[in-house]
């Protein structure tokens, strides 16, 4: 399956290397120094801060037989934690995986209706992986995933400024101008969206393919912008987070970023 072609007058973007890689395990590296216990958690790959703060709430992770009642706790290695009574495993280097997300899948572990999730089609034999943001049930394109919670929550706040990219076909009227100004955010049913880079790529009849760049990625945020303006979206595409592009999967696919490519990227970051 590929993506539909993008037609545009301006200078062709160098194509990054997103070479694929045997999926290899690598050796476990460690951090000096007290670190609160949600962040080593996190670094681990057991959930996301937030979760891990969740789940002490809920008394499921312990230091040494005795259950832990705040994230605060500093600790220098997760010797004698576990979570649900299971010892946890000290954290491997951090690794990074482009995978293509069908449409009609969950960027969920488990969906209570039953419905399919990203975990039904990612690859057997990878280790424990979180998903970089999530993309909605019939969305599709690149999601990153990752086995470092911490990695994860970087990519994802606003504030470090990693731009998201998607290709929308959506059906109705749209001018340029009225696009370009979506840069100076806008206000749709009380919630404000920062500022989106759209471009109108082309129109065939009462379609049109429009490209937006965007750093909050807020909950459907392309979709309720764009119906905002008056467009029916009926394919919504992420090409691209950050550096990184979907260019070269198909549907189900994973590959893993290369290690010297991520540590690059790692070095740029806010």
């Amino acid at each position: 399956m590929s993506l539909p072609p993008k037609r545009t007058t301006r200078p062709p973007v160098p194509q990054r290397n997103n070479s694929r890689r045997t999926v290899l395990p690598r050796s476990q590296n460690g951090n000096g120094g007290e670190q609160r216990i949600a962040k080593l958690l996190a670094r681990a790959g057991v959930a996301s801060r937030r979760e891990i703060e969740r789940m002490i709430a809920e008394g499921r992770i312990a230091l040494h037989g005795e259950k832990l009642t705040t994230p605060a706790t500093l600790l220098t290695d997760l010797s004698g934690v576990t979570v649900d009574g299971k010892p946890v495993r000290a954290a491997s280097a951090t690794r990074l995986f482009r995978f293509y997300k069908p449409q009609g899948t969950i960027t969920a572990e488990r969906d209570p209706r039953g419905r399919t999730t990203i975990y039904d089609r990612v690859p057997k034999g990878l280790p424990r992986l979180m998903p970089v943001g999530r993309l909605d049930f019939m969305t599709e394109g690149l999601l990153l995933l990752t086995n470092d919670g911490e990695l994860k929550r970087q990519l994802e706040l606003p504030r470090t400024g990693v731009v998201r990219t998607y290709r929308a076909r959506a059906f109705g009227h749209v001018t340029q101008a009225q696009l370009e100004k979506l840069a100076e955010g806008i206000t749709v049913d009380g919630v404000h969206y920062g500022s989106i880079n759209a471009n109108l790529e082309r129109r065939t009849g009462r379609n049109a393919w429009i490209e937006l760049s965007l750093t909050e990625g807020k909950n459907r945020e392309v979709r309720r912008v764009l119906a905002h303006l008056g467009l029916q979206v009926s394919r919504l595409i992420r090409t691209a987070y950050g550096p990184f592009t979907v260019a070269g999967l198909e549907p189900g696919e994973v590959d893993e970023v290369v290690s010297a490519e991520l540590d690059a990227f790692r070095k740029t970051l806010k």
